[in-house]
């Protein structure tokens, strides 16, 4: 069985809005899956049915093999780390040291072990230096690691990102996969949804196109940006370079090496 898994799920808002119809998704720890797809596609909804912000009015979704529908919101959030796109959404303490530290101080633990987590996820965010500082003393692009640290600390099988790379430069862009890359690697489950092709075809492998409230395509990420049909249905424009590779006259091309490499034989 999957760690995560939904199961025919739907989801109507109270005022008759059904944002997600019929999604079957299932995830395993220590994958990387992003999740693409133009506003309205049921990307953020489908997300927060995962962490149990949102209970499914149809259909299951099971984490870790228990159905959402029977735990509270903050008993699904120890295990499924939720990082919204805007970083105000969630910062409200005085001190960066203060903000990682919040949940992990709910949860009773020892103060070394706080220090410990704290110290373990600012690094990992590049916030070491900045612990004493007051969130909004920060940009908002650092801001945003913030909020993922906090999320990092608290140890969940799975992260949630929604947008992360939204408002990021490059090197913010370049840390933030190295994250991905490392969350990974220590076995967590990591779900990204963003709008950003390039950071998708470079960070990840697996990726689900999600538009008219359903998955369309869940596969590779060359089938996915070579599925002109897909695509086209989803309102989705190919990465850079396999614009580039199309406009060459060359298929299934995913990265500037491949592009190289076909350019010069």
């Amino acid at each position: 069985m999957s760690f995560l898994e939904l199961r025919n799920a739907h989801y109507t808002y109270e005022n008759g809005y059904q944002a997600v119809k019929d999604v079957n998704m299932s995830f395993d720890l220590g994958e990387k899956v992003a999740i693409i797809g133009q506003n309205g596609a049921g990307k953020t909804t489908t997300v927060k049915l995962m962490n149990g912000l949102l209970k499914a009015t149809k259909g299951e979704v099971l984490v870790d093999g228990q159905s959402t529908s029977s735990q509270t919101t903050a008993q699904v959030a120890k295990k499924v780390g939720y990082v919204f796109q805007n970083p105000d959404d969630q910062i409200f303490q005085s001190s960066i040291y203060k903000e990682i530290s919040f949940g992990l101080k709910r949860l009773g633990l020892e103060e070394s072990e706080i220090t410990q987590r704290v110290r373990e996820a600012a690094k990992l965010c590049g916030l070491l230096e900045h612990l004493e500082e007051h969130p909004y003393n920060l940009p908002y692009s650092k801001r945003k690691f913030v909020t993922l640290a906090a999320v990092i600390a608290m140890n969940p099988q799975v992260i949630v990102l929604d947008e992360p790379t939204a408002g990021q430069d490059r090197l913010s862009i370049e840390r933030l996969g190295v994250i991905i890359d490392e969350l990974a690697k220590q076995g967590k489950l990591v779900i990204t949804i963003t709008h950003d092709m390039e950071f998708v075809v470079n960070k990840f492998e697996r990726v689900i196109v999600m538009s008219n409230k359903q998955v369309q395509l869940d596969s590779h990420a060359r089938e996915v940006f070579w599925n002109e049909e897909v695509l086209k249905i989803s309102d989705l424009k190919q990465p850079y370079i396999c614009q580039l590779a199309n406009q060459l006259g060359l298929r299934d091309v995913l990265t500037i090496d491949e592009l190289l490499e076909e350019v010069n034989q």
